[in-house]
């Protein structure tokens, strides 16, 4: 019995080349583990690329952008990309319209004060899990970032805290062991980290990184230790330091900076601007 399946659409008798190419790929792509691992890993290091990106705001927030424009930025191909800017978009960093790009989650004060108490909680009970469930490795990786900052206190950058921050929360969210609660911490995290990083590069109360980093010191202290209480109350007074940012924020940060569409509110003392009567 003759198929009755679609056939291809040819062009001059043969597949149209875009859709072969295409077809070729995915086959490859599925009889390959190492290459659908590789597929994995670009898209998770696109992610991070962007996320470091956010995080310093040098995608602004606010910003309307197209995916190339994110594509030439980061330095991977539109797949990887796209598949990052989906996982931004449900952890609600980036907000994206079928046909018109994307934007740049503006920052919203008022709405991250009260995820900052979701984060809080969540904290507690991860902080306790990791407390509990930790292994010999993960608590030496522990001790060994502890003595890293530490040992750098006093000359360490935020770009360079930033890092180590990223890998404690990582370690942490492993240590635990439960991936319910990773999928709306980690968001939490970054929404946090840019907060930190408006903080500290744009404000005078933020010049200095100690307090950040002696927060950090007494969490993996205690975690490492197997001292569940004393790593929670050394969560929550890392979760108070960061409310004590947002009282400055509001008051001293420029609005364009939490939402660039904003920028036009300082137009008016431009140089150059023509008053009107």
């Amino acid at each position: 019995m003759a198929s009755t399946s679609p056939k291809p659409r040819r062009r001059n008798g043969a597949v149209a080349p875009a859709r072969a190419k295409a077809q070729a790929a995915a086959r490859i792509v599925e009889a390959d583990p190492a290459r659908r691992h590789a597929a994995v890993s670009l898209a998770d290091r696109a992610y991070e690329r962007l996320e470091e990106l956010l995080v310093c705001c040098e995608l602004q927030p606010g910003r309307f952008m197209a995916t190339h424009e994110l594509q030439a930025m980061v330095g991977f191909g539109r797949t990887p990309v796209l598949q990052a800017v989906t996982r931004l978009a449900a952890d609600t960093l980036v907000a994206v319209t079928p046909r018109h790009g994307l934007r740049i989650a503006p920052i919203d004060l008022g709405r991250d004060r009260v995820l900052l108490r979701l984060r809080r909680d969540m904290e507690r009970f991860v902080i306790r899990l990791a407390t509990e469930r930790s292994g010999a490795s993960q608590r030496n990786q522990m001790l060994h970032l502890q003595r890293q900052l530490v040992e750098h206190r006093e000359g360490i950058t935020l770009q360079q805290f930033n890092q180590v921050d990223r890998r404690i929360d990582q370690l942490v969210l492993a240590a635990a062991g439960e991936p319910f609660v990773e999928s709306t911490l980690r968001p939490l995290h970054t929404i946090f980290r840019r907060i930190g990083w408006i903080f500290h590069m744009r404000t005078p109360q933020g010049v200095d990184l100690a307090g950040t980093v002696d927060a950090h010191i007494a969490v993996l202290d205690a975690v490492a230790g197997g001292r569940a209480e004393a790593a929670i109350a050394a969560s929550d007074r890392l979760i108070d330091y960061m409310e004590s940012m947002f009282e400055v924020l509001e008051r001293e940060v420029s609005p364009a900076l939490l939402d660039s569409s904003l920028g036009t509110l300082d137009d008016t003392f431009a140089p150059g601007s023509i008053a009107l009567a």
